[in-house]
């Protein structure tokens, strides 16, 4: 399926990044509202490197690894459950449960922002380079490939304390930063496993 191009597409919903003690780092992009419809899909890079996306369906792939860089797509269903402060991700080879903490101090600032303000291109361009300082490794605006911008607009932040996660059926060990960081593309996400509110945009 190929979608007809648009000035610009919003996906609304929560980035969850984490890593893991044998090496394994996740991002989970959890999206209610967006182009493609509601979908969760699943970015994975392995300790050898490999970077991996888990995509629901051809569309979602398409659109996704249009947008970032993988060494392989993955078809498959993903499952995401919300309960509580409890959160149930089951996509193909990855098992994964993990529990959100409070809110961190950046993302109280992040609230404190209006949200038209804070989802306008102009701003999140202005705050990139306060980004990049005080979140190594994350940036807010960037290439999205075949020439378009994306941008970052980050509304709340709370840090990810307790993980499970599984690969092909093996443990991957306790929560661990995600360092170094992913080479998905420009955004990458924070060293801190947090899930992140957040509106994204892509430009063409």
């Amino acid at each position: 399926m190929t979608r007809s191009a648009t000035a610009t597409d919003r996906f609304d919903g929560t980035i969850a990044g984490l890593g893991t003690a044998a090496g394994l780092r996740v991002v989970v992009g959890h999206w209610p509202a967006s182009p493609l419809g509601a979908f969760t899909d699943v970015m994975v890079e392995r300790p050898d490197g490999r970077r991996m996306l888990l995509a629901p369906d051809a569309a979602v792939a398409e659109f996704v690894s249009g947008t970032y860089t993988f060494d392989e797509v993955v078809l498959t269903p993903v499952d995401h459950e919300i309960d509580g402060d409890r959160r149930r991700v089951s996509a193909g080879p990855l098992q994964l449960t993990f529990h959100i903490g409070g809110r961190s101090p950046l993302g109280a600032l992040l609230r404190a922002v209006p949200r038209p303000l804070a989802t306008a291109p102009w701003w999140i361009s202005a705050i990139d380079v306060v980004a990049r300082r005080v979140l190594p490794g994350v940036r807010t605006r960037g290439s999205a490939g075949n020439g378009r911008e994306e941008f970052y607009a980050a509304l709340d932040l709370h840090r990810i304390v307790v993980a499970n996660v599984r690969w092909e059926g093996v443990d991957q060990g306790g929560l661990a930063p995600v360092d170094p960081p992913v080479r998905f593309g420009f955004g990458s996400t924070p060293s801190t496993p947090a899930l992140v509110r957040v509106v994204t945009l892509v430009r063409s």
